[in-house]
C-alpha cells in the first residue's frame, strides 16, 4: 500500500509488513513474503515450544533453574543480562523476562533446555517453512563480535556505528541467522490466538505473556487507546527494528502483524524508526476494518 511505504519512506527505513484479520483472514501486505531477520522475534515460537512441551510432561513450567552470573549471556542490557548475582528462577518466569523485557540471558537458557531442534520442528510443523531458529543469543553475539573484529560489547556497539562494519555482520542476513517471513508470523500469530499452535491453556499463557511485554515505542505507538490491546514481541539488531504482535478492539475485531524495518542510518536511538513500526501497522489495520 502507498500510505504504508511513505511512512516508512518518511522514517529513513526500508519495510516489510503483513497484516490479517485473524477471523476473516482478509491481509494486507508490503513485501509479505520476503526474507526478513528475526532478531529477538525468535522468542515467540520458543515460548510456544516450551509450553507445548510442559503440555507433553517433558519439562515442569514450575522447575527452579540456577542461572549463574558467570556463564550467562551478558549481552542485551535486560533482565538477568543487566542483574550481577546469581538468580534461581521457574522455567515460567525465565519465560516471562524472555517476552516481557527480551532478556537474552532467559532465552538462552529456555533454548538450551528446550533445543533448538525442537522449535524448528514445531514451526515445521505448522507449515511454516520459511520461519527458522539459527542460533542462540550468545552464539548471535559472538558472530557479531568476529564480523566486527572486536572483542567486548561495548566496543561493538560503537563499531556499528561505522556502515562498513555493519554491511560485514551475517546476523543483518536472513540465510545466515534466524529468519522468517511477515507472513508466515502473522500466520503464527493467528493461530495462537485461535488456540491452534498449542493447547488452549497454553495458547492463553503465551497470549498473557506477549499482553506484559513492556514496550511502548513500536507496535503499540499506533494504538494510544485505553480500549484497544496490544499484545506483541520486538526485535532489535543494528538498523534492524522489528515487531510482531496483534492488537484488539472493543468491538471483537483482532488483528495479526508483523513490521519489519531496516533503517539506512546507523544509529542507535531513531525514534521516527520505531515509531513507524506502530504507524504503518494502524494503516494497515484501519484498512481491514473498513472491510468490516
Amino acid at each position: 500500500m502507498r500510505p504504508i511505504e511513505q511512512v516508512f519512506r518518511s522514517a529513513g527505513v526500508t519495510g516489510w509488513l503483513h497484516a490479517t484479520d485473524i477471523d476473516t483472514g482478509h491481509e494486507v501486505g508490503l513485501g509479505a513474503d520476503e526474507p526478513v531477520v528475526l532478531a529477538s522475534v525468535f522468542k515467540v515460537p520458543l515460548l510456544i515450544e516450551l509450553y507445548r512441551q510442559a503440555e507433553r510432561g517433558t519439562l515442569d513450567l514450575t522447575e527452579a533453574v540456577r542461572v549463574p552470573a558467570s556463564s550467562r549471556t551478558s549481552a542485551g542490557g535486560t533482565g538477568l543480562t543487566a542483574m550481577l548475582d546469581d538468580a534461581e528462577l521457574s522455567l515460567r518466569d525465565l519465560a516471562y523476562l524472555m517476552i516481557a523485557v527480551s532478556d537474552n540471558a532467559a532465552a538462552d537458557v529456555l533454548l538450551a533446555r528446550v533445543g533448538r531442534d525442537s522449535v524448528n520442528a514445531f514451526l515445521a510443523g505448522l507449515g511454516l517453512n520459511g520461519t527458522r531458529v539459527a542460533h542462540d543469543c550468545r552464539e548471535m553475539f559472538a558472530h557479531m563480535l568476529a564480523d566486527a573484529g572486536v572483542d567486548d560489547m561495548s566496543a561493538l556497539s560503537e563499531a556499528c556505528a561505522d556502515p562498513a562494519v555493519v554491511a560485514r555482520l551475517r546476523v543483518l542476513v536472513p540465510a545466515l541467522t534466524s529468519h522468517g517471513t511477515p507472513r508466515e508470523l502473522t500466520r503464527l500469530l493467528g493461530m495462537i490466538w485461535r488456540d491452534e499452535a498449542a493447547a488452549p491453556a497454553s495458547c492463553a499463557a503465551v497470549r498473557r505473556l506477549m499482553g506484559l511485554q513492556v514496550w511502548p515505542h513500536r507496535l503499540a505507538a499506533g494504538f494510544p487507546f485505553d480500549d484497544v490491546a496490544v499484545s506483541g514481541k520486538t526485535g532489535t539488531l543494528p538498523t534492524l527494528r522489528n515487531e510482531i504482535g496483534v492488537v484488539e478492539y472493543p468491538d471483537g475485531g483482532r488483528y495479526a502483524v508483523a513490521v519489519f524495518t531496516c533503517s539506512f542510518s546507523t544509529a542507535q536511538n531513531q525514534p521516527k524508526a520505531d515509531a513507524a513500526i506502530g504507524s504503518a501497522a494502524r494503516i494497515a489495520i484501519d484498512h481491514l476494518r473498513a472491510r468490516m
